[in-house]
């Protein structure tokens, strides 16, 4: 046995894993960089996403979206709550529910389907008039303005101007929708309901 030989052999073995562990350091430490970075990118890049109809441009970021997008999608929630006839509202409704927030999906779908049952019962329909939207970027909601006209048998009964609070929520890419209310006229008792809102 060669005594030079083993230590020399060993001495390259060390060096080799000296360089395998630098290897390994730079390695991890070029991961970590590229997560920072990603970590960072995540909260400040802006997703573009599409309401059913877009009618004008929008960014979404992070938990948040611009002002036209919460008008669009306002105007959009109206057109399904609110103009609706005995044929049109089982669609509608279904349409709606599908991007209801979790926790509210319950208390809405019992709203509208008393809504159905009232409609049908009376053959009675709905059409809002969309006057004036008022978004607040902030609290990711929308107050709608305009009048509501209703018929039964076909025969308009009532034009009644009317404001209605849309309130969304936007995580994991998709909208919900968490409040649809009717708010009152008088623009002050509007901002005391826009503080109650979920």
């Amino acid at each position: 046995m060669d005594n030079d030989k083993f230590q020399e052999d060993l001495r390259t073995l060390r060096r080799l894993v000296r360089g395998q562990r630098l290897a390994m350091g730079g390695l991890i430490g070029s991961v970590l960089l590229a997560l920072m970075i990603i970590y960072q990118i995540l909260g400040a890049e802006r997703v573009v996403v599409t309401p059913p109809q877009v009618s004008q441009p929008f960014w979404v970021s992070g938990a948040r979206v611009s002002n036209s997008y919460l008008e669009q999608m306002g105007g959009y929630v109206a057109w399904l709550v609110l103009d609706v006839t005995p044929g049109t509202i089982q669609w509608k409704k279904d349409a709606l529910l599908s991007f209801v927030e979790p926790a509210d999906f319950g208390a809405l779908k019992i709203q509208q389907e008393l809504e159905a049952e009232r409609l049908k019962k009376l053959n009675a329909s709905t059409y809002f008039l969309l006057q004036q939207l008022e978004p607040d970027e902030e609290k990711q909601h929308v107050v709608l303005t305009g009048r509501l006209r209703t018929y039964i048998n076909g025969q308009e009964t009532s034009v009644v101007p009317k404001r209605y609070l849309a309130q969304f929520s936007y995580r994991g890419g998709r909208t919900h929708l968490k409040t649809f209310k009717e708010v009152p006229n008088d623009p002050q008792n509007v901002a005391m309901a826009n503080g109650v809102v979920r």
